[in-house]
């Protein structure tokens, strides 16, 4: 199996640019998933990921690059969910589940008139082994400016993310960071949608920051072992997918998943062994 994938490797340029793009997106989505689930946003990244749809859908009418419309949706979704929660009685849950559905029912409104149900479906699930060198070049250029600016804002978000009520006594601007990350996670979940589609993106920025976290307190550890586990489910899903001839994204998703399985059983935070061994 791993022969003749090393072997159309060499020899066919779709499947060089698919698997440096899948092992970015899973390294990104992997640091930057450490944030969102300590900061407990693990909806928070399932509605931004389905509320670039209908941008992609404006993208797609307007004839521009997908990447403009979904950004724009996502960060203008973003901010309503903010807004909302803000400024008003109702619950950051709630305000998510508003605006979650109400943009992707827009959004498949939007394909609908577009008459593209073939985009539609690669949006939903992703098509890496389609993608071209700019999306490439463009994955690979996000990932290393995202790793810069987490680099930079690091002690900010670490701050704000673990106790948001010290970081405002220090005088720390607690919204400036939370839009900061939003953004992030905007660019993200658009540049993810390549490899696993807006369906599975949440899967890519959550199951690999938790898995690192059954095995460390130290977000900088934890963060670089995210980032391992999200480019190595991207490797391996990517692999399985192409040898057998299924969906790539899928199979990254559940590679992900089998990992946090293991690593919740073999995890020195669970223990789960070694609490049976003491009960018995």
């Amino acid at each position: 199996m791993l022969g003749n994938f090393i072997h159309d490797f060499f020899d066919y340029h779709f499947l060089q640019n698919a698997f440096v793009t899948a092992t970015a997106i899973g390294i990104v989505a992997g640091a930057v998933g450490c944030f969102i689930i300590l900061r407990g946003m693990s909806l928070m990244g399932d509605a931004i990921s389905h509320a670039v749809l209908p941008g992609v859908a404006i993208s797609f009418l307007l004839g521009v690059n997908y990447l403009v419309g979904a950004i724009a949706l996502g960060l203008l979704a973003s901010f309503i969910i903010t807004y909302i929660s803000n400024n008003s009685k109702i619950k950051n849950d709630a305000a998510i589940g508003i605006t979650f559905s109400s943009f992707l029912a827009l959004g498949v409104i939007l394909i609908g008139v577009a008459n593209s149900s073939t985009d539609l479906f690669h949006i939903l699930f992703g098509n890496v082994l389609a993608v071209q060198d700019f999306d490439k070049w463009l994955t690979v250029s996000i990932l290393f400016i995202v790793l810069i600016i987490l680099v930079i804002f690091f002690k900010p978000l670490l701050i704000t993310s673990f106790d948001p009520n010290m970081a405002k006594a220090f005088g720390m601007n607690v919204n400036r960071y939370h839009y900061l990350l939003m953004i992030l996670l905007t660019v993200v979940s658009v540049t993810a949608m390549q490899s696993v589609g807006t369906i599975l993106i949440v899967s890519m920025l959550i199951t690999p920051a938790s898995t690192a976290y059954l095995f460390t307190n130290r977000l900088s550890s934890m963060m670089i072992l995210s980032s391992i586990l999200g480019g190595a489910s991207s490797i391996i899903g990517l692999v399985i997918g192409y040898t057998f001839n299924i969906a790539v994204g899928s199979c990254i998703v559940l590679t992900s998943a089998i990992l946090f399985a293991v690593s919740f059983f073999l995890s020195p935070k669970q223990n789960v062994f070694r609490k049976r061994v003491v009960r018995a």
